[in-house]
């Protein structure tokens, strides 16, 4: 994908608590959109720890963020009860967002291929554009550098 700002694809999915979440809902406010691989593993743990840890950051820019995983809805609430997160998590059981934005990729590890969500965050503005990827987040300092262009919107 190009550096060039493009149509986000639709994200209609339901959060922790089940209700059902449009992200055009939430224009002409920008959003920080987040994939993540898995509910309760290190590296997720650490990358939604640390988008709660600045939400106030981020509500103070108007900014909403929101993280999208295949976890189930009931994963999800279990994720935020059992970390103290504060941010809405939305669950792809189907996949079909992940596949949208281009994150369900062929991944390897200790020598198994297998399929996944590669940890990648979209910046998304008021009119609906993709304004700023992330692709294989490496997690730490990754919200300190959303935050950074966030300052600059």
């Amino acid at each position: 994908m190009s550096n060039e700002p493009y149509t986000v694809p639709s994200v209609i999915l339901p959060n922790e608590s089940g209700q059902i979440i449009d992200l055009k809902n939430f224009r002409p406010n920008p959003i920080v959109l987040f994939f993540y691989p898995r509910d309760n593993t290190s590296g997720c743990t650490r990358e939604a720890k640390d988008f709660t840890e600045n939400l106030n950051l981020f509500d103070g820019a108007k900014v909403n963020v929101f993280g999208v995983s295949k976890d189930s809805i009931e994963s999800h609430e279990k994720f935020i009860k059992k970390q103290n997160l504060a941010i809405s998590l939305l669950s792809d059981k189907n996949g079909t967002v992940c596949e949208d934005f281009g994150v369900w990729k062929e991944k390897s590890m200790y020598g198994k291929t297998y399929m996944g969500i590669e940890r990648s965050t979209f910046i998304i503005n008021g009119k609906g554009l993709v304004i700023k990827e992330w692709r294989k987040v490496k997690v730490t300092g990754h919200v300190n550098e959303v935050l950074q262009l966030i300052d600059k919107l």
